[in-house]
């Protein structure tokens, strides 16, 4: 199928001031998309767009701010298109213990995670449903199965808002097959929430940009970790019948 490309719009990437946000960012450019980039730090946008040129958008914006958010998207449509692709990679990880949060602490955390992800969402398919077509790729991971210490109200926040991408698509794949949507988990990255020896930003967002430009309707639901697809369990009777076909499920690879 034929790859998503500048002519069908703008892309959007949160968090986009620095670590991955910024290398996405990079990707897309110069793949030859405008980008959107948006971020609660001007300084840090400013320093992505002096990298990037004009084909990059600083806009700054909290995504935790449902108001601002459906104000800054309909003024991008309004002044460069259509969206095309929307990656859903700003948030925070404090790193502070159960007892060290507050309610007021945690519910900012999730406000980020998870609010960030449903504003801008919900934001980018007030023009995608209307076309029938777009693409949204939300960047998780696996801490809600297995949650590191100091880190409650991340791993309650990211396992959230990938119950929250099943439920978009629980809502939307039917009537709208055209806007692809799904999950993907970059990795541990070499960045300030990440780990010292982690993976290098730039070669994670190749996979991540890669997998953005992808517009199959097979994709949606679909979950990559890096560059490639992890396969959902399967029930005793898909099983039955895979051997009975000789078939065998091969993840796909970015």
């Amino acid at each position: 199928m034929t790859p998503i490309t500048p002519k069908d719009g703008i892309a959007i990437v949160t968090g986009a001031g620095s670590g991955l946000g910024r290398a996405l960012a990079t990707e897309l450019v110069e793949k030859g998309f405008t980008v959107a980039g948006t971020g609660r730090r001007q300084s840090a946008l400013d320093e992505t767009r002096d990298r990037l040129g004009q084909n990059f958008l600083p806009i700054q914006m909290d995504v935790a701010d449902g108001i601002a958010v459906s104000e800054g998207f309909s003024e991008l449509v309004s002044h460069h298109g259509d969206i095309a692709i929307l990656i859903n990679n700003a948030a925070v990880y404090p790193r502070r213990d159960f007892l060290a949060e507050s309610p007021d602490s945690f519910a900012q955390t999730l406000q980020i995670n998870l609010g960030g992800v449903l504003n801008c969402s919900h934001a980018a398919l007030q023009n995608m449903a209307p076309r029938g077509e777009g693409r949204i790729l939300n960047v998780a991971t696996f801490a809600d199965l297995n949650p590191l210490p100091a880190s409650s109200a991340y791993s309650v926040s990211k396992g959230a808002a990938r119950i929250l991408t099943r439920a978009m698509i629980a809502d939307l794949s039917d009537r709208f097959p055209g806007i692809v949507i799904s999950d993907w988990m970059p990795g541990m990255l070499q960045t300030e929430m990440g780990i010292p020896d982690g993976i290098p930003p730039k070669q994670s967002a190749e996979w991540g940009a890669r997998l953005a430009l992808m517009r199959d309707p097979s994709l949606t639901g679909s979950v990559f970790e890096m560059g490639s697809e992890i396969l959902q369990p399967r029930g005793l009777k898909g099983k039955i019948k895979d051997v009975l076909l000789l078939r065998r499920q091969k993840p796909r690879q970015l």
